[in-house]
């Protein structure tokens, strides 16, 4: 068995777009394999894992309202989304032998749980992964706000967010090769410098909360298990002391 892991219970934020793999919308089933295969080797560890996953491979509210439709209409659609990316995620996770609970914060009762903390904190104890479907359930709201609420709500020790690179850059370093990379940095540093890793939102519930930032590849195999070792590369944001 590897090293231990340095966090007990951890929330990892996986966008819509990380599921995508290579196509142009929709999910890609080796990704979502993958993905699942580091899941599963994070729950082996011992550690507590619960998802928020975003929807923009399906539906991205922000760019249907920018094309005029109304905001909160397209926030919704967008959190439908996030039920679908949800279900593909717990098969490819069960298919792996991981039990899997979705709840969604709009209740869809046919198809998963509503979402409620002390169920969600119970399965999670259990030795389950929870996977948090429709945002927040409220328009205005982005997915990565709601991963740093339900990570505060589960009182999680960490916020994993799997991003298409590894780490936070001063630019997009696919667009911008000489951009800096961080190693470390505050929550306030990600404010000031706005470096859009997680929303202005998502972030102060985060510093609220002194809950750790670590943005890493989501798209390196055995990257999420590495990081939870303390290795690898990825940027970690905390609060200075």
């Amino acid at each position: 068995m590897p090293d231990q892991p340095t966090h007990k219970r951890v929330l990892l934020k996986v966008s819509g777009e990380a599921l995508m793999g290579r196509r142009e919308y929709g999910l890609d089933t080796d990704t979502l394999a993958r993905i699942a295969a580091d899941v599963g080797d994070v729950v082996q560890m011992g550690v507590q894992v619960c998802l928020v996953i975003g929807g923009g491979n399906i539906f991205r509210g922000v760019s249907a309202a920018a094309g005029g439709m109304d905001r909160a209409q397209a926030d919704y659609m967008g959190m439908l989304a996030t039920v679908m990316n949800a279900l593909g995620m717990q098969s490819a996770l069960e298919r792996r032998g991981v039990a899997t609970r979705v709840q969604s914060a709009i209740p869809m009762s046919s198809v998963c749980e509503p979402y409620i903390r002390r169920r969600a904190q119970r399965h999670m104890e259990k030795g389950r992964v929870v996977i948090f479907a429709a945002g927040t359930g409220n328009p205005f709201f982005t997915t990565d706000t709601a991963a740093a609420l339900r990570a505060a709500e589960m009182n999680c020790d960490l916020l994993l967010k799997g991003t298409q690179v590894d780490g936070v850059y001063s630019a997009d370093p696919r667009k911008v090769p000489d951009a800096e990379r961080y190693d470390q940095l505050t929550y306030l540093d990600v404010l000031a410098r706005d470096l859009g890793v997680m929303d202005a939102a998502g972030i102060s519930l985060a510093r609220e909360n002194g809950l750790p930032i670590i943005v890493f590849n989501i798209h390196a195999p055995g990257a999420f298990a590495q990081v939870m070792r303390g290795e690898g590369r990825f940027t970690r944001i905390i609060e200075p002391h």
